[in-house]
């Protein structure tokens, strides 16, 4: 049994090269009976794979099917692979970050150390030319993704956004990508109560914890309860305005990372944002170019009159330069 399987693995190794394998190569490449190449191709066809016969002199060819069917990658074609999911886990192209760490968190899973050694080097002497809200290393990530998917604890040291830190055990829950940023949703079990971290401030322990069993999430729509920690709370002021342009607009002016933006009826908005400052609260809504109402906080309504007043006696007492001879 164990030598058909090893047979049946180098077999598949053989049609995934792009070619048109005749039948009697593959069994002298194999050392067996071209009889036995068919069984073997059946017992392949049976697994999900799509094996195509050519006419004539008997021939096969891998075809493409309904679904992904495991892949044999020599060496090479792993260090590449793995090396690509993680430029992409850290790239600015939406939609690729998560789907990404998952495949890379199975790949270095499975990557013998020799390989995972090769990988490593590589990243090592590589200097990618983003900017530093991107500076999260692959590995960090795919170990988090491993964590999650087997519902392992977790221990990391955490710098706050003050610069002081500490250790920190949770229940990892999600990886949320914005764009610009990392943020790993989990339960805190030392404050017993969901947090959000950057990922670009924790540095992980090893071993990582015990097992736990799963949680009710923090929210029906985890996108909006990642966009209210990270754009309204951490602030000294939680600005709250009815903008009269359409969601989607000013959703395009303000992403997730700045600001909360709800549909309040035809071409109606509430947007939801913090600063510890009422001057950037005020320059934040004002270059929408649109009307506004503010709700909160109460202190930004006097600010706002306040730099009104500023800004039209500014334009008031401006003295045009004298135009030349």
């Amino acid at each position: 049994m164990l030598e058909t399987s090893a047979r049946l693995l180098r077999l598949l190794s053989l049609l995934q090269t792009p070619r048109d394998w005749p039948g009697t190569e593959l069994a002298e490449r194999l050392g067996v009976s071209p009889r036995t190449i068919r069984r073997d191709i059946d017992r392949i066809r049976e697994l999900g794979y799509v094996v195509h016969a050519t006419a004539g002199t008997p021939g096969y060819r891998l075809g493409a099917g309904a679904g992904l069917p495991p892949l044999l990658l020599d060496d090479d074609e792993a260090v590449a692979v793995a090396i690509g999911l993680g430029t992409a886990a850290v790239s600015s192209v939406a939609g690729i970050q998560e789907t990404s760490v998952r495949a890379l968190a199975k790949l270095e899973q499975v990557l013998p150390p020799r390989l995972r050694q090769r990988v490593g080097d590589l990243r090592s002497v590589t200097v990618p030319l983003v900017g530093p809200d991107a500076a999260v290393d692959p590995s960090v990530l795919t170990a988090i993704a491993s964590a999650v998917r087997g519902r392992e604890s977790l221990r990391f040291d955490y710098r706050s956004h003050d610069g002081t830190g500490d250790l920190r055990a949770a229940e990892p829950y999600r990886l949320v990508n914005s764009g610009r940023r990392w943020y790993l949703v989990a339960w805190d079990t030392g404050r017993d109560d969901w947090r959000t971290f950057r990922v670009d401030r924790l540095r992980l322990r090893t071993p990582n914890g015990p097992r736990f069993t799963p949680r009710e999430p923090p929210g029906a729509d985890l996108a909006l309860y990642i966009s209210e920690r990270i754009s309204v709370d951490p602030y000294r002021y939680r600005g709250r305005f009815t903008v009269r342009a359409p969601a989607d607009v000013v959703a395009a002016r303000m992403p997730p990372t700045m600001a909360v933006v709800e549909p309040a009826g035809d071409g109606v908005c509430v947007l939801s944002t913090g600063s510890n400052s009422l001057d950037e609260l005020a320059m934040w809504v004002a270059q929408l170019g649109v009307p506004f109402e503010v709700h909160e906080p109460p202190e930004l309504i006097q600010h706002i009159r306040a730099l009104g007043t500023r800004l039209v006696d500014a334009a008031r007492h401006h003295t045009p330069p004298d135009k030349p001879a």
